[in-house]
């Protein structure tokens, strides 16, 4: 965990226990070798954590790999719900929004409290698989909004 003033840290331990491993990449260690490691090999390994840059002892890493490669795969997303489930209210501030209003404007414009807006922008993404706010405009004139 590199902070600013503080120095890297490099984990130098007999303990070959995936536990210490894991508590010690997440405590923010940026490097983690066995004591069994070539003196060369430490030297570099300081020479590369100095630099900025991550290492684990190659026996770690192939059970790091192991370890992630036997977790089970994330589950998937559910599909975007798409323009069918907008609300008419979410259709009006999409249309809006493809017009290129501000929450503000679009408060005056439909009178709802800017809170409100805020709540229907902030649901739009999901049903429509967007990243925000300024992919509106596509869905709004692909729907004829």
């Amino acid at each position: 965990m590199a902070g600013e003033g503080l120095a890297d840290v490099l984990v130098l331990t007999t303990f070959d226990l995936d536990e210490y491993v894991f508590g010690a990449l997440r405590a923010g260690a940026a490097g983690f070798l066995l004591k069994n490691t070539e003196a060369g090999d430490l030297i570099e390994a300081v020479r590369t954590v100095a630099r900025g840059e991550g290492l684990i002892a190659p026996a770690v890493t192939r059970r790091l790999i192991a370890e992630f490669a036997a977790r089970s795969a994330p589950e998937p997303r559910p599909a975007p719900e798409g323009p069918a489930a907008l609300t008419p209210r979410e259709r009006e501030v999409l249309a809006c929004l493809g017009r290129g209003l501000s929450n503000a404007e679009i408060a005056d414009r439909l009178q709802p409290a800017e809170g409100t807006v805020k709540t229907h922008v902030s649901r739009l993404p999901g049903k429509l698989e967007l990243r925000g706010r300024l992919q509106a405009a596509v869905p709004a004139q692909e729907l004829g909004i």
